[in-house]
């Protein structure tokens, strides 16, 4: 169902979106009159639909139709495995950061190109399966929508371990290849304050921020998480006093949360853009764990506090822009004598250009 939910997202709201932009210019065009028999609730779906309704003096409207980007893509992502009895044990996972360059085209929020790993291109390719990444974000005025499918490879490695035995220093660093990760999800979210703060200025470069807002930000959560972890390919100097709590072997949730945060975007140079923006969020969490020992399914219902940070640095004088920007999320889950805490997020890097004025900008330039 989750699957089915992503992809129909995927087709159906950027059409909705070059609809909206299309139907707002019309409209923004022509002197309509409310109709006498028109109710209130049309009225405040035309309102919400009009996506060009925002203070000129604090956002500025992007004059280009088309725009072509380098971009530089750096994913990180770790796992962290806890137990608390019957002494405090701790271990973190993590690959080595995955690395992307790619060549983009956009049309107002859309952007479309190719990328390719640089490993592959530096010949750094040591026989580890790396994970499959999909980070796709659409930033409106109003409303907007990450979605994100991850498959982890099999190039982790112990980047600390505590509470084991002497001769597991904090510092322990092995390769493990053990621990197998699914998830998928979607956020929602709108952003209230959408007539003087814009994410696009920050995140999709598609119109221009003039003067400092921020806003209140609520939104709703969405994914999936199917993880394996096979602690008997852990160190046997770890293996020796492992906590029982902590073989666990397979662990499934769905996690639905509602978020609340606040973005502030700070305008302080001509032309030059810093947003900043965090939504803690309450998520309720439904489980399947399977241990190690036990040969039935335990299932656990609980509540957990997880976080989204967005932040992002941008120059743009409306034909030239570069930037920088981070999109991260983090995971908490805790049951019992086992916890689990994981993380990822994306940096990007980008350079481009806008190009090919849009009709009503034409007359300006003659």
């Amino acid at each position: 169902m989750l699957k089915g939910v992503i992809i129909c997202l995927c087709i159906l709201f950027p059409l909705s979106l070059f609809a909206q932009s299309e139907e707002s210019d019309s409209l923004s065009r022509e002197n309509i009159a409310p109709h006498p028999h028109q109710g209130g609730f049309k009225k405040a779906i035309k309102q919400f639909l009009n996506f060009s309704d925002f203070d000129t003096t604090y956002i500025s409207p992007n004059r280009y139709n088309y725009a072509l980007m380098l971009d530089h893509f750096t994913n990180y992502e770790y796992y962290s495995v806890s137990s608390a009895a019957p002494q405090p044990q701790h271990l973190q996972f993590s690959p080595n950061p995955h690395n992307k360059v790619g060549v983009y085209f956009g049309w107002r929020w859309i952007f479309l190109g190719w990328a390719i790993d640089t490993d592959g291109l530096y010949g750094k390719k040591n026989g580890k399966k790396k994970g499959t990444e999909l980070d796709l974000s659409l930033y409106s005025s109003k409303v907007g929508v990450d979605i994100f499918y991850r498959r982890t490879g099999n190039n982790y490695q112990i980047h600390r371990a505590a509470g084991f035995s002497d001769r597991v220093p904090s510092n322990y660093s092995a390769d493990f290849d053990g621990l197998k990760v699914d998830m998928k999800g979607l956020n929602l979210y709108y952003i209230f304050n959408n007539r003087h703060f814009s994410y696009p200025a920050a995140f999709s470069q598609s119109t221009n921020q003039r003067r400092s807002a921020g806003s209140l930000i609520a939104g709703f959560s969405l994914s999936a998480h199917n993880l394996n972890f096979d602690y008997t390919k852990l160190p046997e100097v770890i293996q020796e006093t492992m906590n029982p709590g902590m073989k666990v072997k397979h662990i499934k949730y769905t996690n639905i949360s509602l978020n609340f945060g606040y973005a502030y975007n700070w305008v302080f140079a001509r032309n030059c853009l810093a947003c900043l923006s965090l939504s803690p969020a309450v998520a309720y969490k439904t489980s399947r764990i399977k241990k190690a020992e036990e040969q039935t399914d335990d299932w656990y219902k609980n509540l957990n506090i997880d976080f989204i940070l967005r932040a992002g640095v941008v120059y743009n004088n409306s034909k030239y822009f570069a930037g920088a920007s981070f999109v991260g999320r983090t995971y908490d889950y805790y049951r019992h004598n086992f916890s689990l805490n994981n993380g990822f997020g994306t940096l990007q890097v980008y350079a481009g250009f806008n190009f090919y004025l849009k009709k009503e900008y034409r007359k300006e330039h003659k």
